[in-house]
């Protein structure tokens, strides 16, 4: 009789012991579905932080065609009388959870993009909006670069302008000569003309 109290004993501890392994394996297998999804949600912030920022250097750039000397300058522009606000707040890194972006620098002065600085791999690698192309099978965050340039920067020596762009003075084939704008095109004060693009200044 004892024997038998011993024998079931036993298998009662040995079943405790495969519950308490089971439910380890299932709360380890929770926690990374869960780590998964709140990557999934820090990438998309980022790519709304980081679009917000860079759409806000273009805005500044085009009262004044010069890039911001800091992120805040984007929170107040006092460069006309009536203070212009592109952003109403400085946005955290979603990957860092700090407002200490990473600056891309301007050849010519001022701040033309940022970027996280988490080395984190992506877990998004494809399909991203025409303008976040760049961002494809990036290997961390930090390469996801949110750049504004001026669509028709000269990108030869001073003095000699690259292939394809017109000399300071010259209107390009189809170009209406300086001080006739073309119809439909913004007026004083309207955005500059350029493209949104996630450029990395090391070529990476």
């Amino acid at each position: 009789m004892r024997a038998q109290r011993t024998r079931q004993a036993g298998f009662t501890y040995l079943g405790l012991l495969a519950a308490v392994v089971l439910m380890g394996l299932l709360l380890t297998m929770a926690s990374r579905v869960w780590s998964l999804t709140e990557q999934r949600e820090r990438e998309v912030q980022l790519l709304f932080a980081g679009d917000s920022i860079r759409f806000a250097i273009a805005a500044y750039y085009a009262h004044g065609h010069r890039y911001p000397n800091t992120l805040q300058d984007l929170l107040v522009d006092n460069r006309s009388p009536v203070p212009v606000h592109y952003l109403r707040r400085l946005y955290i890194d979603p990957m860092t959870n700090g407002t200490e972006w990473q600056l891309v620098p301007a050849p010519e002065g001022g701040i033309k993009g940022v970027y996280s600085a988490s080395t984190l791999a992506p877990i998004k690698r494809q399909n991203f909006a025409e303008i976040d192309k760049g961002f494809t099978d990036k290997d961390c965050y930090c390469a996801w670069q949110f750049v504004y340039e001026p669509r028709f920067r000269r990108r030869g020596a001073p003095g000699n302008p690259a292939p394809g762009n017109p000399a300071s003075g010259d209107p390009a084939p189809g170009n209406p000569a300086p001080g006739n704008p073309p119809r439909g095109s913004p007026g004083p004060g309207g955005p500059a003309p350029g493209v949104m693009v996630p450029a990395n200044p090391n070529g990476q």
